[in-house]
């Protein structure tokens, strides 16, 4: 029985942050981010989700 925090999410950045707004930029280096087409894996919990949901139109996200 895996609970919620054991799974993971792969998130990769499908868009340049250039002409995007500060706070999502912001969003985006705090995740991780280092460059265009970069993945990173982190936790599926709501922090993260919000922050996807914040940038949902700058990245992809895949079960991990």
């Amino acid at each position: 029985m895996a609970k919620n925090s054991d799974k993971k999410l792969k998130i990769t950045l499908v868009k340049s942050t250039i002409g995007a707004i500060p706070k999502h930029r912001a969003t985006v280096k705090s995740m991780g981010f280092h460059k265009l087409n970069s993945s990173v894996v982190l936790p599926d919990n709501e922090a993260t989700r919000g922050q996807i949901a914040q940038i949902k139109h700058l990245v992809k996200v895949e079960e991990a």
